[in-house]
C-alpha cells in the first residue's frame, strides 16, 4: 500500500539528492502520502495533486487538468477510464478556426511547430489523471485488471508502490497486447503469416512499406562473394529477418537500446533463426565490413519530446549523419549501404533535398539507385489530420549508397 508519510496540508515533491524528482506527495485529509513516480515520457511528478473518486464531473476534471493539478484517481478503476476518455474529447475538440484557415496562414514548418506544441500541451492535460499502483503492480480499485504481467515487461520488477499517469497505463496494457499478437507483416507472409512482437517503448512495424523496399531491391555484387550484411538500427529485427528472407546468409542486427536488442533477439528467436542472425548492442555499426548495410533512421530531424518518441525524431539527424559518415569505413568492396527514409521531413520544412544530397556527397557516397513507394498509412487519408498535406505528398525511399569512385 502507498505509505503515508506524515500529517499535514501541503503538497509538495521530494527531491533526491543529486536534484531529480523521483516521489510524489500527496494529501488525503491530515495524512500526507508519498510513493515513487513513474514516467517513461520523463515528465516530472505533479506540484499539485488532488484525490477523486467516481463523483467527480468530466468538466471539472479538464478543468483541473487545464490548471496543472493532477488528479489521483480512488474510485472505480472503468469509471477513470471513462473519465479519461471524456476529458480527450474536450481536448480534441475542434477549434474555431477551420484547418483549411490555418493552412493558409501558416508555412509547413509554422503548421509542424504548432502541432508538435498541440500535442506536447494535449498530452500534459491527459497525462492528468493518475493510478497508485502496489509494488506487485497491482492496483486495489474496483474493476481493475490485472495488469502485473504487461508491467514487468514493460518495467520489470518494482521494489516499492508507485504512482504513474493513467494514460501511461493504458499505453503499457496496449503494447502487451501488441507484443501477445504480433504484427502482421504482408511482405514477408507468403505460406504462412509472419508477425513480428514489438516489445514497449520499441517501434512497431506498422508501416511495412519500407520492407517492400528491402525485398524488392537488387542485392550488391559483393553479396555473391561474401554473404553478410549489417542492420543498423534494428529495433524490433525485422529488416534484418527481411534480408534474411532475400537469401543474405548472415546478418548482424545492431541497436544500442536494451529494449530493442531483446525484443529483437525474441524475435529472432520465434522464427529459429539464431544461427544466421546475430543481435549485439553497438552504436551503430558492428565491428567489421559488409557487403549491405542497412539503416533506417529516425525520419524526423527534430528533438524528441520524450524517451519513447526516439524512433521518431533524430535531433539535427545525428543517427542520419553517423550512418552515412561511417559507411565507407564498413563495406567491403562492391559493397552497397541501403539507406531508408521517408521524405516527410522535406514537405514538413524541416530538410531539403539539396541538404541530404550534400549529407551523402560530404560522406564520400554516391547514389547508385533509388525505390520509392508511397505510404498507405491511415494518418494519409485522414484530412482532419494537422499535417495532412504534408503526408499525402510523403514519398519513403530506398537509397541505394556505395562509395565515391577516387
Amino acid at each position: 500500500m502507498i505509505p503515508s508519510v506524515k500529517r499535514g496540508c501541503m503538497t509538495t515533491v521530494q527531491e533526491d539528492a543529486i536534484g531529480h524528482q523521483e516521489e510524489i506527495v500527496w494529501n488525503e485529509g491530515e495524512l500526507v502520502c508519498q510513493a515513487h513516480w513513474r514516467s517513461e515520457n520523463g515528465v516530472l511528478p505533479p506540484k499539485r495533486v488532488i484525490v477523486a473518486d467516481d463523483t467527480l464531473t468530466a468538466d471539472t476534471a479538464y478543468r483541473y487538468a487545464c490548471e496543472g493539478v493532477a488528479i489521483l484517481w480512488k474510485g472505480d478503476f472503468q469509471n477513470a477510464r471513462q473519465l479519461l476518455q471524456a476529458i480527450t474529447r474536450r481536448v480534441d475538440r475542434p477549434s474555431k478556426k477551420s484547418k483549411k484557415d490555418v493552412d493558409k496562414i501558416l508555412s509547413p514548418l509554422d503548421r509542424f511547430n504548432q502541432h508538435r506544441l498541440k500535442q506536447s500541451q494535449r498530452a500534459r492535460i491527459l497525462g492528468s489523471v493518475l493510478m497508485a499502483c502496489n509494488a506487485d503492480h497491482s492496483i486495489a480499485l474496483r474493476r481493475a485488471p490485472d495488469i502485473s504481467k504487461a508491467c514487468i515487461e514493460a518495467y520489470g520488477l518494482a521494489k516499492d508502490p508507485y504512482v504513474v499517469s493513467l494514460r501511461e497505463l493504458l499505453g503499457v496494457i496496449g503494447a502487451h497486447e501488441w507484443r501477445k499478437n504480433g504484427v502482421l507483416i504482408p511482405a514477408l507472409s507468403n505460406d504462412i503469416e509472419l508477425r513480428i512482437h514489438p516489445h514497449y517503448g520499441v517501434f512497431s512495424p506498422v508501416r511495412g512499406e519500407y520492407v517492400q523496399l528491402v525485398l524488392k531491391a537488387p542485392l550488391p555484387k559483393a553479396i555473391q562473394t561474401n554473404s553478410l550484411a549489417f542492420d543498423i538500427g534494428t529495433g524490433t529485427g525485422v529488416l534484418a529477418i527481411a534480408l534474411i528472407y532475400r537469401g543474405i546468409a548472415q546478418v548482424v542486427g545492431a541497436d544500442q537500446d536494451q529494449r530493442a536488442l531483446s525484443c529483437a533477439m525474441e524475435n529472432i528467436a520465434r522464427l529459429g533463426l539464431e544461427t544466421q542472425v546475430q543481435i549485439i548492442e553497438a552504436d551503430l555499426f558492428p565491428p567489421g565490413k559488409a557487403a549491405l548495410v542497412v539503416c533506417n533512421p529516425p525520419w524526423i530531424p527534430a528533438r524528441p519530446s520524450s524517451p519513447l518518441e526516439r524512433s521518431v525524431y533524430d535531433p539535427e539527424s545525428l543517427m542520419l549523419k553517423g550512418f552515412l559518415g561511417g559507411l565507407v569505413d564498413h563495406l567491403l568492396p562492391d559493397g552497397e549501404g541501403w539507406l531508408i527514409l521517408s521524405d516527410l521531413a522535406e514537405h514538413l520544412g524541416l530538410r531539403t533535398r539539396e541538404e541530404l544530397l550534400e549529407m551523402i556527397h560530404l560522406a564520400g557516397l554516391v547514389v547508385l539507385g533509388r525505390l520509392d513507394v508511397k505510404p498507405l498509412h491511415k494518418k494519409v487519408f485522414d484530412g482532419k489530420d494537422a499535417l495532412h498535406s504534408a503526408r499525402v505528398a510523403e514519398t519513403t525511399s530506398l537509397w541505394r549508397l556505395a562509395p565515391a569512385i577516387k
